[in-house]
């Protein structure tokens, strides 16, 4: 079974659960004139929409790469992660108005021992729904099956607290229904306002993940002739389609047809262990073997590097008889003024080395 196809299942399982709740808990919350459990009702059915938007985004983003997506349609499902969290959204602001409304107008609720009963199961099974949710998430990558399964553990907090108030009003003869709908309706936003800004963040584009990205450079630095892996992308497609590239740094003295075998076996390894399409290696050849070139280097890096914000340095190459030198610094997105730290690198190297030209890669800290 593909992972398009479990997301259905799993996705129709929800759909199933959550109507069967929402139809009994609204049934129960219209007799009983109770405002949390209609409301409560009203949030599986947004659940079930949810797990209908998962279905649509997971078969869309199983449609074969065409000439306009040529790496194919898998960040739709994180606009389909979008769309249910701006349904929760308003499922949130829509009880909101009901909830402030029942504050100033409080109907008296009528509670029934099946009514209740029915309520205790409810959060019982949306707990479960949630985890199964949730592990069916991690396991296959799907940022809208994680959401809805925070949204279901979130319900079923949601319909425990309507059980308290409903004890609450039995015991004690006061109802903090309205209330309580005020909170579960705060709770429903602010879950919302999360699960939009993540996938936002994803479409984006985030940093990639530091695991992926540690697993990478070390295969690509378990080849002998690599000294360094720097400047590592990785472009998200989708949540199971990941496209890389990197620089290596190796001897410059390496012929063409070892540093063709040598990318070809990289990129053969990480795609194998990693899933990970490496589109381009770049070289960097290091003739810092020769004794001037290596102390020259060795002088300039601690210079470098003893600016605050400077995160590495690499690259570097020297030519003595063109009298050129050219590297790349790494500044640090948390200096406060990335360009001056760069403007004081590139002076005091040219202040260190009269005479030569040059040349200083500004680069950003995109990977870990």
């Amino acid at each position: 079974m593909s992972r398009g196809q479990q997301i259905v299942r799993v996705s129709f399982i929800g759909i199933a659960v959550n109507v069967l709740l929402a139809a009994f808990k609204m049934a129960i919350g219209l007799i009983s004139n109770s405002i949390a459990i209609t409301l409560d009702a009203v949030n599986n059915l947004s659940d079930a929409l949810s797990s209908v938007i998962t279905i649509i985004g997971a078969k869309l983003s199983e449609k074969k790469p065409d000439r306009k997506h040529p790496f194919g349609h898998g960040r739709v499902e994180y606009i389909s992660a979008s769309i249910i969290a701006v349904i929760i959204l308003y499922a949130g602001l829509t009880a909101l108005i009901e909830s402030v409304k029942k504050v100033f107008d409080p109907a008296v609720p009528d509670y029934s021992a099946f009514g209740l009963v029915i309520v205790a199961v409810a959060v019982v099974v949306k707990f479960l729904l949630g985890g199964y949710y949730e592990r069916k998430g991690k396991e296959l990558v799907s940022d809208s099956l994680s959401a809805s399964g925070k949204d279901a553990k979130y319900d079923s907090a949601v319909s425990l607290s309507t059980l308290v108030a409903a004890f609450v009003f039995i015991i004690f003869g006061f109802s903090i229904e309205a209330y309580l709908g005020v909170l579960i309706s705060g709770l429903m936003i602010k879950s919302g306002i999360e699960i939009l800004r993540e996938t936002i963040s994803q479409i984006l584009g985030e940093r990639p993940d530091p695991e992926k990205v540690r697993s990478v450079r070390s295969i690509a630095m378990s080849f002998p002739p690599v000294s360094g892996v720097y400047d590592l992308v990785l472009h998200n497609y989708g949540p199971d389609i990941l496209i890389g590239s990197f620089h290596i740094e190796v001897p410059y003295d390496m012929t063409v047809k070892e540093l063709d075998k040598l990318e070809r076996d990289i990129s053969d390894r990480i795609f194998e262990e990693c899933s990970v399409v490496i589109a381009g290696i770049s070289v960097y050849g290091m003739n810092t073997h020769e004794d001037e070139a290596s102390d020259i280097r060795n002088d300039i890096r601690k210079m470098v590097m003893s600016h605050d914000h400077v995160l590495q340095m690499h690259g570097f190459y020297l030519n003595m008889e063109e009298r050129k030198l050219q590297f790349d610094v790494v500044i640090d997105f948390d200096a406060p003024d990335r360009s001056a730290v760069y403007e004081a690198v590139v002076s005091e190297v040219k202040e260190k080395c009269p005479g030569f030209e040059v040349r200083i890669g500004f680069d950003s800290d995109v990977s870990d």
